[in-house]
Formats: structure tokens, C-alpha cells, sequence
């Protein structure tokens, strides 16, 4: 890939192996980009890749529920995201759950691919079109729908 994007990594707590697990996988590609993390995830990864030797650009923002998934729905508002990958913990409730909301919210407002899982995320990292310079997104567009046009 001749362009280096910046990648959200966000991972509920029960979640955070998992992610850890996926970031190594993929270090191969991940430690060619610009990884933003909220604050113990970012941590994590940090220190796996230290112990495999692999380098990477990491900025941890805050942890989760102190304003991290805020900070990072803020980048994504200013285009500062091309892609999110966020693990969430679907089986129990989060105490930060209107943060939670606002960045997937943002994400698919303002049209930044978000995965929520391992296989989706492995699907948005493998994607041709990140290589593909003629290919332009489309913005989302809202218009009324009226149920009576025939």
C-alpha cells in the first residue's frame, strides 16, 4: 500500500485479547500505518508488538469510558480516521454506552468503514480498494423518502 492511513483500534475490556491477538496477526500491515487507540488498549498492543519487535506509530487517547471513544468520534468528525476497528463487548452493559454509540454513529455518518469483529475487520484491512487511486467513496446521502411516489 503506497498510503499510510490512521486506524482506530478500540476494544471493550473483554475484548481486549482478542484484539491484542488480531493487532499481531496483522502487524504486518498494521505497523505501516497510524494506529489510534483508546488509552488500555493502545497499551496492550504497544507492549505485544515491543515484545515481538515489531515498530509502530501508536497514540493512545484516554481509556474508554474516561473520553477516549469521545476523542476518537471528535478525529473522525475531521476526517482524521480512515478506518475503525472496534471490538465491543455485546454481552455486557458498558457504563460508557452513549460514547459507544456516538463514535459508531459518527463512523457511519460521516462514511468511515467500521468492523466489529474479527472477520469483517480482517475483510476492511485485505480490501483492494485502499490501493485503488480512482476509487472515491461516495458520501451518504439523506433525502425524505416519500412512501406515496408512484
Amino acid at each position: 500500500m503506497n498510503k499510510q492511513l490512521t486506524i482506530a483500534l478500540v476494544a471493550h475490556d473483554r475484548r481486549k485479547a482478542d484484539m491484542v491477538e488480531w493487532a499481531i496477526h496483522n502487524a504486518g500491515f498494521l505497523s505501516h500505518h497510524h494506529l489510534v487507540c483508546t488509552g488500555t488498549t493502545g497499551g496492550l498492543i504497544a507492549d505485544a508488538f515491543q515484545s515481538k519487535g515489531i515498530n509502530a506509530e501508536i497514540t493512545r487517547m484516554h481509556s474508554g469510558p474516561l473520553g477516549g471513544d469521545a476523542e476518537i468520534a471528535a478525529m473522525v468528525v475531521r476526517k482524521e480516521i480512515n478506518m475503525a476497528i472496534f471490538l465491543i463487548d455485546d454481552l455486557n452493559p458498558q457504563p460508557h454506552e452513549a460514547d459507544i454509540q456516538m463514535l459508531l454513529r459518527q463512523c457511519r455518518v460521516h462514511n468511515v468503514p467500521i468492523a466489529c469483529n474479527r472477520y469483517s475487520a480482517d475483510l476492511m484491512l485485505t480490501s483492494s480498494l485502499w490501493d485503488d487511486d480512482e476509487y472515491k467513496p461516495t458520501e451518504p446521502r439523506y433525502v425524505l423518502f416519500n412512501r406515496n411516489e408512484d
